[in-house]
């Protein structure tokens, strides 16, 4: 007598309410529930420095989370102190010098038509008109789409978000602090309901987590200090007078995920040859071609030496976690790979089917 096989067993169905509860955790939970997941992270990259705190100075638990966590909050603070007065301060500044160089670039823009009028003789009117129809388009574009970002509304919308932001920060400070404190209490309430082969692949999930974690940051900043060390040389030779300031700039844009020094350097370099400064507008192209070559040539094997992902799984991860939970998912979406990737080298998710 034939047997029919079960279509759904038990184990069918955990696995299958397991990926539900994680899908809508994903999309609905994980976005409102950023500033205590960076919390929950934060407390375990500074877990090591917490024990390490107890051990040389043989203080307790308690003393040593509090005195890391006081010096983390300190740097901080000062970080984003220096950003946020930074930010706005450039932001005003764009505002006020913002119509003088579109003034320029459009003084810069007649001397093209003259000279445009000059070398298109001969050719058809309607020709002409179109070309110039066109520039005078994308020049009209550029200009209100720069206005309109350093425009009254625009500070004020983003001075609006700042009440949201100190909400979040209050909440992650708060939370990491508790995180901190309780860390060793929640591991051990975690284990409790594990088995001891679970808990081993557990182990060795969080040791590898944390390695490729700190490999990931190590990773991008040793990049970016290979394209600061890059732009300050090359700055020193085409504009000397700005090469420590802009340098440093470019080095905090290139820290940023998918931005990069590109993000610096090429309009600087557009605004040049727009001012008909062809000479600098090419030299900053260079530089602008030489660090991007620096970037695509050292990170791929940075990345693959520190945490043994793919420049391009990479690339896709950020992407991926750009669009659906904004500027955070830059850090969120490599790190949920890195998960994924650990928690398979561990044996929790097996990957060995066949279709």
């Amino acid at each position: 007598m034939l047997r029919v096989p079960k279509l759904f067993t038990k184990k069918l169905l955990i696995i299958t309410l397991l990926i539900s509860l994680f899908i809508i955790f994903i999309i609905f939970v994980l976005p409102l529930s950023v500033p205590i997941i960076l919390a929950l992270l934060t407390a375990f990259l500074l877990e090591p420095i917490v024990k390490w705190s107890k051990e040389k100075f043989k203080w307790p638990r308690k003393s040593a989370v509090i005195t890391v966590f006081i010096l983390f909050l300190l740097l901080i603070s000062a970080i984003l102190y220096f950003t946020i007065t930074q930010l706005i301060g450039q932001i005003i500044q764009l505002t006020k010098v913002a119509p003088e160089y579109f003034n320029t670039l459009s003084l810069s823009w007649m001397n093209y038509q003259s000279k445009l009028f000059s070398y298109t003789q001969g050719m058809p009117i309607e020709v002409v008109s179109s070309i110039d129809k066109e520039f005078n388009r994308f020049l009209a574009v550029m200009q209100k789409a720069v206005l309109g970002f350093v425009s009254y509304e625009s500070i004020s919308s983003l001075l609006s978000k700042i009440p949201n932001f100190l909400v979040s920060f209050i909440v992650y400070i708060i939370t990491l602090f508790l995180f901190m404190l309780d860390l060793t209490n929640l591991k051990k309430m975690v284990f409790r309901h594990l088995t001891p082969a679970t808990a081993e692949k557990v182990r060795f999930m969080t040791s590898r987590l944390n390695s490729v974690t700190f490999g990931f940051m190590k990773a991008q900043l040793l990049a970016s200090l290979f394209i600061l060390v890059a732009s300050f040389i090359g700055l020193l030779f085409i504009a000397p007078e700005y090469a420590i300031v802009m340098s440093i700039v470019i080095w905090i844009v290139d820290i940023i995920p998918i931005l990069g020094s590109i993000a610096i350097v090429g309009p600087w370099s557009l605004y040049q040859f727009a001012t008909g400064d062809i000479a600098l507008g090419t030299k900053l192209a260079i530089l602008a071609l030489v660090l991007l070559i620096i970037r695509r040539s050292v990170e791929p094997k940075l990345m693959g030496s520190q945490i043994g992902l793919s420049a391009l799984a990479t690339l896709i991860a950020m992407f991926i976690g750009l669009q659906v939970f904004g500027f955070l998912g830059l850090l969120i979406g490599p790190l949920i790979v890195i998960v994924f990737t650990t928690a398979k080298e561990a044996g929790i998710i097996k990957m060995n089917f066949k279709i």
